[in-house]
């Protein structure tokens, strides 16, 4: 069956439902429509397009953690610690707001994001911008990253909607 007509049986699905008061049912429909509109077509019919490419991201990332410039940047950033805790043995200067802060309030941050991955032809340019060297990337304390990655996910957002039109 063609799509066209899966989702013209889809709307009248609704209609019948919304006249007959029979909302029970409209969740179960909408669930139908999902999995028609999404095919499983990786891994034997098990992940849709968006798991798959997912997964890629997911695993490259990973293994970008042990990446040697990602240590040289945290390194650059370091300096003993001369505070009052005592397990506490380094600080790392925010790029951003220069404020110094522990390990586990940073983050290192590409200046050039890595971007999206969702076909093969994005492949070869995100490994390229994830797998970069010491001058791409900053440590960001965790509020300023968490800025700057809101900012980097609303110019995305903007951009796709102006494609899509």
């Amino acid at each position: 069956m063609s799509l066209k007509l899966e989702k013209l049986k889809l709307l009248c699905l609704i209609q019948v439902c919304l006249t007959n008061k029979l909302y029970v049912y409209l969740h179960k429909i909408i669930r139908m429509a999902k999995r028609i509109l999404t095919p499983k077509t990786r891994n034997s019919g098990t992940m849709t397009e968006s798991a798959f490419w997912s997964f890629i991201r997911s695993g490259l990332r990973q293994k970008s953690r042990w990446w040697k410039p990602i240590s040289e940047c945290k390194a650059k950033a370091k300096r003993p610690y001369n505070g009052p805790l005592k397990r506490q043995k380094f600080e790392y200067q925010c790029n951003q707001c220069k404020g110094w802060f522990p390990d586990k309030k940073i983050n290192i941050d590409h200046i050039v994001p890595a971007g999206t991955l969702t076909c093969a032809q994005d492949l070869p340019g995100f490994v390229e911008r994830l797998f970069c060297e010491v001058d791409n990337l900053q440590v960001l304390c965790t509020g300023c990253h968490d800025i700057k990655t809101q900012k980097e996910n609303g110019r995305r957002k903007r951009n796709r909607k102006t494609v899509d039109k």
